[in-house]
């Protein structure tokens, strides 16, 4: 199945490069290309894309807001995947909590990006594990948004569910997660696939911005 890709960013240079970039790719099809915020939200409306590469500085709404409205608007399956310069950008996570899957350094290597549009379409993994949950720590800890609410859906979750979900908030594969489980990797499968039912979120990224957020995971020793 071919996996269609919308890139957004207000610069030429950088919508064309990746274009040309991923169309080399066999299984991946750039369908459409914004400029802005407000051409974000209005072409993953007509055009239904499986992930978007979104810049998150740009002119006349900002890829943070046109992540969230592409995110929540009803019955989307939009994927977002940041686009950013730094890794520790402070509007990265901001995005994450939006609604985007994962983020990508702008600067990153042909295969880099299509393996980050196949995770991100995929929903099955976190982006850059390392880096991300570094990131989602980091701003948690300066977060001081209350807990409660969070805390009181995690209580849904069996102890299995939850011990997997901590797990996933510290960056570990499904195969990593058996493997410390003691269990077969399909029945980790299972388990996130309930957890995100549960808690009504969109993915494994989602899932651990919710874990740090909830306060299952303390963002410490990073």
């Amino acid at each position: 199945m071919t996996i269609r890709v919308m890139i957004a960013d207000d610069q030429m240079m950088v919508r064309q490069g990746f274009t040309v970039l991923l169309n080399t790719q066999p299984d991946i099809e750039v369908v459409g290309q914004a400029v802005d915020g407000l051409d974000a939200v209005a072409q993953c409306a007509a055009l239904a894309p499986d992930v978007v590469l979104m810049d998150i500085r740009m002119p006349n709404l900002g890829g943070i807001d046109a992540t969230r409205q592409i995110t929540q608007t009803p019955g989307s399956e939009v994927k977002v995947l940041v686009l950013t310069t730094f890794d520790l950008d402070e509007y990265v996570y901001e995005a994450l909590r939006a609604g985007a899957s994962g983020f990508l350094l702008k600067d990153a290597s042909a295969d880099q990006l299509a393996e980050a549009v196949r995770v991100v379409a995929a929903g099955d993994a976190l982006l850059a594990p390392n880096i991300t949950k570094r990131l989602i720590a980091e701003f948690s800890r300066l977060d001081t948004a209350p807990r409660a609410p969070a805390g009181e859906r995690a209580k849904g979750l069996t102890e299995r569910e939850t011990e997997v979900l901590t797990l996933v908030a510290q960056g570990l594969s499904n195969a990593e997660i058996a493997q410390r489980l003691v269990v077969a990797e399909q029945t980790v499968k299972t388990h996130m696939g309930r957890i995100l039912v549960k808690l009504g979120l969109r993915d494994r990224t989602q899932a651990a911005v919710f874990a740090y957020e909830s306060g299952l995971v303390r963002p410490t020793g990073y």
